[in-house]
């Protein structure tokens, strides 16, 4: 049966696009209406803690959120080759079912690494995790390393948004 609509794994992972996100603008009551998430880090010094201190949600550290937690995940993961490895492992956790199924996969929050523009080669992988699921991106913020976490870096808008910590 043929109808019309693209068949692949986007169809499992990405969500319907009826809020802000990347390329989509914000809805008067989006803002009013964001979800609680809990953020989970696909390998140590992701930078779960300090995404949650600034963005608010749940830190779960690299654990899956428990009871009581939101149900709505955001994966973490630095931009840098193992990073961008771990968070393309944990989707495909999603993709096969592997997840606990009370979780809902939201987006992917890629945190750089370091400053600057990513290497060609890993640019290629976030395009690549960006085919099948939302990818927020956060730059480098050198005032996190001091941990003066402040207000959401300008850059990060969507994510902002998303997440209600858009002021």
């Amino acid at each position: 049966m043929h109808t019309g609509m693209r068949q692949g794994p986007e169809i499992w992972l990405r969500p319907p696009v009826t809020g802000p996100g990347p390329g989509r603008p914000e809805a008067a009551h989006d803002r009013a209406a964001a979800r609680r998430f809990s953020w989970v880090g696909t390998h140590g010094g992701a930078g779960v803690s300090t995404l949650a201190a600034v963005y608010g949600g749940h830190d779960s550290g690299r654990n899956w959120p428990g009871a009581g937690a939101p149900p709505s995940v955001l994966l973490v993961a630095r931009t840098h080759a193992a990073g961008l490895g771990t968070a393309a492992g944990a989707v495909e956790v999603f993709r096969r079912g592997q997840a606990p199924p009370e979780l809902d996969l939201d987006a992917v929050v890629l945190v750089a690494d370091a400053p600057g523009r990513l290497p060609r080669p890993l640019a290629q992988r976030v395009k690549a995790l960006e085919s099948v699921i939302d990818v927020y991106r956060v730059p480098w913020v050198p005032a996190w390393r001091l941990g003066e976490l402040g207000r959401p870096p300008r850059e990060t808008e969507a994510l902002a948004r998303l997440t209600g910590a858009a002021r």
